[in-house]
């Protein structure tokens, strides 16, 4: 394969001699655009290389970046250039000539990071480029002459694409996600200048927004009342440049996003949007056109919606265009309005690219995964993959073994490609379809081995490398496979896991790649190398890990006998570590990577931090734990960021990587450099792998983030470097020659084994736990999935446990029962035990330790929840605490509410916050302002009243009344109430320093008017407030009176057993907010929780009271003996007469008959005392009764009083709130009018700075047309300089030939008129037939073309041929140095001519340019006197605040409401009593009017009842005639006959339906018969097109070789060709039929030999057929 071009690294001078490494190929896939340089190559970057691909050869050539990764690239077809970046800080463009491949030049910017874009023009050496943050500068260069013709920076603007108009190279497109812009390149002479136009996009739906002049609206209302309607910007005090394109958030509304855009030959652009809409924009007006869709009628069958397409290419009449749907559609415009969709080409995979070549005939497909296809344009269409990705970038790279023809690569996506080291040809893909993560190939036999995310390494068959296969499949563990090291004899694989372990596997497919057994090392593992010597009889081992959070990394030496025991590892698969002699080792510092050396003395590390290679010694004899290494040797690694070290096979070179990309192959002993190559760079994460074959002569380098993969081979190198690497080679392969045909050959009789056979061997595995291994069961509990290795190990050495401790662990177990029956016993008679000798539940557990456990997790676990709880709690606290501070403890005045006693009456107070010193100084400060102007005014009137009055002396008495008389006056200044706009002075406000209404007209009027009322509104406030605390005090009283009255009404109600309710009067929480505050014990629900103080000191209070109620139970004698000597009391009082009760004598117990005189006589006292007692109740009853109800009037009255109080303050309370709602209106117009102000100011000033920005443009403009007016003037000079030395060339003409004679002068003078004629192109060629854009080339080109074209002609016009006769040959080529001359002047002022037109163009657009903004200018100076005079106006026209009286004021025409030129006000009183009058005259009329309405509707209803009644006559007659014409048929009489007419004619309706039915099966059966012979008739149809296209491509093959044989035939004879035919088609027709009658043969053979095999595998493997 052809090297482009090959870049040599410095290279380090060696012992042996020089030596250095060269590309020999690269390999990557495109992330980028890829271009076509000319119609058979095309490129794409990749890495630090651009690749250029040969599309009829499939030959690769690269081209390296010297400075890095390349960043964009872009193509000049007519010059065949190629240009790309670099990345890196201050880039470079390079350009290069294809395909020499040499540097053109080297362009220079002022850009700091990158460039995001490049594009040639069309035609001409120009090269436009679009810069990323910070500057986003589009920059137009001349490539050619390495300058910047101009340039523009858009700030904050991202581009996705950019390009050329074909047709016109002054236009250039950029676009977005969300913008289009067409940027015009202007040219005068030698400059160039940027002009751009934002084209308008429509609305996501497509339609367009109709846009409304954001600076200078001209459809604004007009407000009469409240000023003028000022635009969005104004109103949002925006005076700036973010003014002219403010919109508010409402007024923003989603655009189309525009996705790819192209040009087409009649200068317009069409643009595809992610809605899927296609546009059409004028590349002239920028108009934007919304092309739809052709209806469903007109459009072809199968055609999609509306699709968003990824990229556009033109092609005649429309676009090509492509989804993610891997289709590629041909978009066809009809009538600059409508579009056709088709399909036109279906990919594998979402198309990301499409470009057409140079000459149109080839159409270039890129897919996203980076495969590139070329469909051609031809009689018969083809579609050829030029390049086929890979399924992400290279995971893993290695050589198959020796390494000399064939690699393999991984990706993530599991796909393992076999490639061919000679050209980098892929040999064959093989997709796991699995994640994967590492790759090795074996250095014993033609396998490799696989890692993956699962855990799973699969072992793969590479002997063919066209088709490789996996052979074996191992399931470690469930962590990632992360590492995969095979020794250097290939006896061992080394798995290194996540987690830390290390598995050993056999290698050679012989042993069917036995796990060994595996050792833990730390978590991080991060590379595993081996030693294994040829002759030596064990295999050295090093595992490197970090230990990241002691910033230091721990190495771990084991080794591994060539002959690996079984008793080398335990029953679970742990390799013992002192049968593998395994020692740890610490390095203080963090490393990277580490090899061991082939003499297995030291260790070489690549540190990580630091960029050092040390060197560390490792002790000679064994030790025990972890031993600390030093280094012993340090040399800079001369990288930057962490590297990787790999040993040669031979293990005496050294190859070092790192992030930056560098490859340094160094001594292994010395540890200095003999060569050096940068593959990868530092952009690209550097270098993630790196291989070098057996015999050293190849080096694979796999980059990290680049995704290129480079081959680099010695191109220089020392003799005995060479011999040394060669030896060892031939040595080692010798050694290995006969393993590697053994294991070749076992490998071909290997198959996969499937899993159903490692299920069914787990399910054996499983079926081995005993039935009492309970413990076991629960921890691998049975299941079909596969189960790892290290698991099934330990699942045998748990089966091998089971069954060697099955007996004893029956012992234990019924020894465990018996115990635990014994202590439930013990826990049952405990409970039967009295409390004394109870035991505590905590006594009889057994397991102490595990009680303790179980209580402190409990403790734990209560203490978060405890600790959650309170910090919730105070969350919530601090939430109240906020809430309390702000709405409650900030308030001065705290808001609270007065309730009536019997009416629903709420008076609230007015809640206010104390003043700020700030509002108490602005006040101070106003009141003093306005005390001086009060001041200030007075001493105007004294100054006055001097000058006016008599200067003759007044007596002191008059003196005093005058100064009483002013004061008086000044005292008086307050305006009335009316004019004052509220009813503030009620309050007892004092509103004289207040300010007329009439008076507001500055600023500062208006604020300290609005500073007064704020003062006026708090006053207010205060003084309702003073009255409500006033009530609220009342309100207190007269609850205590009614309280303490209350206490004699219980008294009363209780002595006279009224059962009453005492109504009891409560203050409410609104009238005692903060109660709120305040939480009762009653209002917690939840159980209260106490601490271990606080229940000891309740109980302790219990006690107490306890004690005290005792010992005053002991001392009751006195209170038992009141109780029966005296009735408990001391003094019979009045109130006990109603409860007194005379005792009945005992001898009434007797009947009357038996009693005694002298009992009747005790009787009768007895009834007179009773008498007596009773009298005295009623008194006692009369007077309670009244003194109840005197009471019960008092506390109503009192609260009715109150009650009417509370209303007389709740109408002082709407008035006062009446006041401040006046107020708050006079602020709130103060603050509209300030704000307006404001407004007009901020229009007002945004106004003067658009003046001056334009202003600056107009100096701007002026001075561009002063110097374009310059620049022509200078240029028309040298234009008439040439056209006189023209016209001088030609009148001189006849004088410098004066000598000769005058017929000759005169055919001379022809001959000097005569110009040779040119050859024009054709109108339209065969190439330029297809290419839309025709033949572009560069305008210098052409003129140079041109010219040489001209001086050509001319030199055959001056041929001795053309010479007239008698003419001597010295005047003959003096005419012709003459015309010569004159012929190269034209030419100059033909291309000066060009240019003054071009000058004069611009310097027109100039002028226009300066007359758009004289126009803007203009129309600001308008817009400014307008808005001063509605300043002006609204500043003398003031909103003032009247009170009227409740009213109407009445005009005649509704419209002028809101305007009173004419209006008067007029009383009350007359308005009322006019609309009495006419109320009352109005009544007459209506009560007139309803009589005359009663008669009219009298009238009326008795016609209509007339009318009535004659229809129904008419409908009772025709209904009689009816019933006597009425037709009786079958129908009818069968309903009148028949019983269950309902059920027949259900039964009919039934059998219908059933009918119906069964017509809809055979018509629906019937129509899928039809589709499925319409589909097999489709599929025949298509089998046909298929097979007459391929008879059509073999008939073409079979007319070119007729066609062949023909003229064969004709050149060699007929005869001798025919006879030779005969014999050869004799020969193969027998040949034919020897070889039918062997196949039968054969046939019949295979056919035995698989009965006799199926009868053997039937013998051997019984069927298990399921009964």
């Amino acid at each position: 394969m052809e090297q482009g071009r090959e870049r040599e690294d410095t290279y380090y001078a060696h012992s042996a001699g020089g030596a250095s490494l060269s590309v020999r190929w690269v390999q990557g896939f495109p992330k980028q655009n890829v271009h076509f340089v000319n119609d058979s190559t095309i490129c794409y970057p990749s890495g630090n290389y651009v690749i250029f691909i040969n599309i009829e050869t499939k030959q690769k050539t690269v081209l390296q970046c010297i400075n890095g990764i390349v960043g964009v690239v872009a193509t000049n077809v007519p010059y065949e250039v190629v240009a790309f970046s670099d990345r890196r800080l201050k880039p470079l463009i390079h350009i290069y000539n294809f395909p020499a491949l040499t540097r053109r030049t080297k362009l220079k910017g002022n850009v700091l990071l990158d460039y995001t874009l490049l594009s040639f023009s069309y035609c001409g050496t120009y090269l436009a480029s679009y810069s990323s943050l910070p500057e986003f500068e589009l920059a137009l260069w001349n490539w050619e002459s390495n300058v910047i013709l101009c340039k523009q920076s858009q700030p904050g603007v991202d581009v996705s694409q950019m390009s050329f108009n074909p047709m016109n190279w002054h236009q250039l497109c950029l676009s977005s996600p969300n913008m289009v812009t067409v940027w015009t390149i202007e040219r005068s002479d030698q400059e160039q200048h940027f002009k751009a136009k934002s084209v308008k996009l429509p609305l996501e739906d497509g339609s367009f927004l109709k846009e409304v002049d954001l600076l200078f609206p001209q459809s604004l209302p007009k407000d009469p009342i409240y000023g003028p309607v000022l635009p969005l910007s104004a109103i949002a005090g925006l005076v700036g440049e973010e003014a002219e394109t403010f919109r508010p958030k409402d007024d923003l509304y989603t655009l189309l996003h525009p996705t790819m855009h192209c040009w087409t030959p009649t200068n317009d652009l069409y643009i595809g949007s992610e809605e899927g809409h296609l546009l059409m924009v004028n590349g002239e007006t920028l108009k934007v056109t919304v092309l739809q869709k052709a209806e469903k009628g007109q459009q072809l069958e199968g055609a999609p919606h509306l699709i968003s397409p990824v990229t556009l290419v033109y092609q005649k009449d429309g676009v090509f265009a492509s989804g993610i749907d891997g289709f590629v559609y041909s978009l066809t415009v009809k009538d600059s309005s409508s579009y056709k969709t088709e399909k036109f080409l279906e990919v594998e995979s979402p198309v990301e690219y499409l470009a057409s070549s140079p000459s149109y005939r080839m159409l270039l497909i890129q897919t996203d995964k980076g495969s590139v296809y070329i469909y051609t344009f031809d009689e018969e269409p083809t579609l050829d993959k030029v390049l086929d990705a890979c399924d992400g970038r290279f995971q893993a790279i290695d050589f198959i073994t020796p390494g000399t023809k064939h690699f393999m690569t991984l990706t993530r996506s599991g796909e393992v490609c076999v490639w061919s080291l000679e050209d980098c040809a892929c040999a064959s893909r093989t997709y796991l379809n699995t994640t994967a993560t590492t790759l090795a190939c074996s250095p014993s036999s033609l396998s490799a081995a696989m890692g993956t995310v699962d855990g799973y390494v699969y072992f793969l068959d590479v002997r063919s490398v066209e088709s490789p296969r996996v052979v074996h499949k191992a399931f470690l563990s469930q962590a990632p496979v992360q590492h995969l090291t095979y020794d250097q004899r290939g006896m061992y694989l080394l798995v290194g896991t996540s987690e830390g372990s290390i598995f050993v596997i056999d290698a050679r497919p012989t042993r069917s790649f036995q796990v060994l057994g595996f050792t833990e090392v730390s978590k991080d593992l991060l590379q595993i190398s081996t030693l294994s010597l040829l002759g030596a009889n064990i295999v050295r081992v090093t595992a490197l890990s970090s230990l990241p959070e002691a910033e230091r990394s721990s190495l771990a030496v084991f080794t591994l006998p060539i002959k690996l025991q079984s008793a080398t590892a335990d029953e679970r698969g742990r390799l013992k570590d002192e049968l593998i002699h395994k020692h740890l080792y610490e390095i203080e510092h963090a490393l990277s990577s580490a090899v061991l050396d082939f003499q297995s003395s030291r260790v070489l590390g690549f540190c990580h931090q630091v960029p050092y290679i040390c060197s560390y010694q490792l002790p000679e004899k064994g030790h025990r734990g972890v031993c600390i290494l030093k280094p012993s040797q340090k040399v800079q690694s001369k990288h930057y960021g962490p590297g990787t070290l790999h040993l040669s096979s031979h293990g005496l070179w050294l190859l070092t990587v790192a992030k930056c990309g560098t490859l340094c192959v160094r001594d292994a002993y010395t540890l200095e450099t003999f060569a050096r190559c940068r593959s990868h760079s530092h952009q690209g994460h550097g270098i993630q792998s790196v291989r070098i074959s057996v015999d050293g002569q190849s080096v694979l380098v796999n980059g990290k983030d680049d995704g290129t993969l480079v081959l680099l081979k010695w191109k220089r190198l020392a003799g005995n470097l060479v011999s040394e690497i060669i030896e060892y080679c031939h040595e080692l392969l010798t050694s290995l020659n006969s393993s590697i045909e053994e294991q070749n050959n076992y490998l071909s009789l290997v198959r996969l084994t499937s899993e159903l056979e490692q299920e069914s061997e787990h399910a054996t595995g499983q079926n081995r736990l005993s039935t009492d291994s309970s413990q076991e069961e629960l921890l691998f509990p049975k299941s079909n999935t596969e189960i790892p290795w290290i698991q099934v190990k330990s699942k045998e050495a748990i089966e091998k446990e089971v069954r060697l401790f099955s007996q004893k662990r029956k012992a234990i177990k019924s020894g465990i029962k018996e115990l635990a029956k014994t202590v439930m016993n013990m826990i049952e008679e405990n409970e039967k035990a009295g409390d004394m000798a109870k035991l505590d539940q905590q006594e009889f557990c057994l397991d102490l330790e595990e009680l303790d456990r179980l209580h402190s997790q409990s403790g734990e676990e209560v203490a978060k929840i405890k600790k959650d709880v309170e910090m919730h709690n105070l969350a919530k606290r601090y939430l109240a605490h906020l809430i309390k501070e702000e709405c409650w403890s900030s308030m001065a005045v705290k808001g609270r509410a007065l309730k009536c006693f019997h009416i629903p009456c709420v008076v609230e107070n007015f809640p206010m916050r104390a003043r700020t010193a700030e509002e108490l100084k602005e006040l101070k400060a106003v009141l003093q302002l306005k005390k001086i102007e009060a001041e200030c005014l007075k001493l105007r009137k004294e100054i006055v009243e001097d000058q006016s009055a008599v200067t003759l002396a007044k007596n002191h008495h008059e003196e005093e009344d005058e100064e009483e008389d002013e004061e008086q006056t000044v005292l008086d200044t307050s305006l009335p109430n009316y004019l004052l706009g509220s009813l503030s002075t009620e309050f007892g406000v004092d509103t004289s320093l207040l300010s007329s209404q009439l008076e507001l007209h500055s600023r500062e009027e208006k604020i300290n008017q609005i500073i007064l009322l704020k003062d006026i509104i708090y006053k207010v406030k205060t003084a309702f407030n003073n009255e409500f605390d006033a009530a609220y005090k009342q309100k207190e009283l007269e609850v205590a009176r009614v309280k303490k009255r209350n206490i004699r009404i219980k008294e009363i109600i209780s002595d006279l057993d009224l059962g009453e309710s005492v109504w009891e009067p409560e203050f409410e929480d609104c009238e005692k907010p903060e109660r709120t505050l305040v939480v009762e014990n009653s209002e917690v629900t939840a159980p209260r929780h106490f601490n271990a103080w606080q229940r000891t000191k309740a109980e302790m209070i219990v006690m107490r009271e306890i004690r005290r109620w005792i010992k005053a139970r002991g001392t009751d004698s006195r209170r038992r003996g009141l109780m029966d000597m005296m009735g408990g009391v001391l003094e019979v009082k009045k109130e006990d007469i109603l409860r007194m009760v005379i005792p009945q004598p005992a001898f009434m117990a007797k009947p009357d008959a038996l009693w005694t005189e002298e009992e009747r006589k005790q009787f009768g006292e007895y009834e007179k005392k009773v008498k007596e007692l009773h009298e005295e109740r009623d008194k006692y009853r009369k007077s309670l009764e009244a003194e109840l109800k005197k009471l019960q009037n008092f506390i109503q009255e009192s609260t009715q009083n109150f009650d009417e109080h509370l209303k007389r303050l709740f109408e002082r309370r709407v008035k006062a709130e009446m006041v401040v709602n006046q107020e708050e209106l006079k602020i709130n117009n103060l603050v509209f009018s300030l704000l307006l102000d404001e407004e007009l100011n901020s229009r007002e000033l945004f106004l003067n700075n658009y003046l001056l920005r334009k202003q600056e443009e107009k100096s701007q403009t002026s001075e561009a047309i002063q110097k374009s007016k310059q620049d022509l003037d200078m240029y028309k000079e040298s234009y008439d300089n040439l056209l006189a030395e023209d016209k001088v060339l030609d009148r001189s003409f006849k004088k410098e030939f004066s000598e000769i004679p005058s017929q000759q002068v005169d055919i001379l003078y022809k001959l000097f008129k005569r110009r040779p004629r040119m050859q024009k192109p054709k109108a339209q060629s065969d190439a330029s037939s297809i290419v839309p854009f025709g033949e572009q080339p560069g305008a210098g080109k052409l003129n140079k073309d041109t010219f040489a074209q001209l001086m050509k002609a001319m030199e055959e016009l001056d041929s001795i041929h053309n010479m007239p006769e008698g003419v001597d040959s010295s005047v003959w080529d003096h005419f012709c140095i003459t015309r010569r001359a004159k012929v190269e002047n034209e030419y100059k002022v033909k291309q000066k001519a060009t240019g003054l037109v071009e000058m004069t163009a611009f310097l027109r657009k100039r002028v226009e340019d300066d007359e758009k903004v004289q126009q803007e200018i203009e129309k600001v100076f308008r817009e400014l006197i307008l808005l001063q005079e509605e300043k002006v106006k609204y500043q003398l026209n003031l909103t003032i605040q009247m009170l009227l009286k409740q009213g109407q004021v009445e005009l005649e025409n509704f419209q002028q409401l809101l305007q009173y030129p004419d209006a008067i006000l007029i009383s009350r009183t007359i308005i009322e009593d006019l609309n009495s009058v006419i109320r009352t005259q109005g009544q007459k009329k209506v009560t007139s009017m309803m009589e005359s309405k009663d008669v009219h509707k009298g009238i009326y209803q008795i016609e209509w009842e007339h009318k009535k009644m004659e229809m129904e006559m008419e409908d009772l007659n025709q209904k009689a005639w009816d019933i006597q014409m009425l037709f009786f048929s079958r129908d009818r009489q069968k309903y009148l006959n028949e019983p269950n007419y309902e059920s027949l004619i259900a039964l009919q309706i039934a059998i219908m339906e059933q009918t119906i039915n069964v017509l809809d099966k055979t018509h629906k059966k019937n129509v899928n018969n039809c589709k499925k012979l319409l589909k097999k008739l489709g599929k025949f149809s298509n089998q046909r097109d298929t097979a007459n296209y391929t008879l059509s491509c073999s008939l073409r093959e079979e007319l070119v070789a007729v066609s062949e044989r023909q003229d064969i035939c004709s050149a060699m004879g007929s005869t001798l060709t025919c006879e030779k035919i005969a014999k050869e088609q004799y020969e193969r027709m027998m040949q034919q039929q020897k070889l039918t009658n062997i196949s039968k043969e054969q046939a019949e053979q295979i056919s035995v030999l698989q009965a006799e095999v199926e009868r053997l595998r039937m013998r051997t493997f019984p069927a298990l057929v399921k009964m």
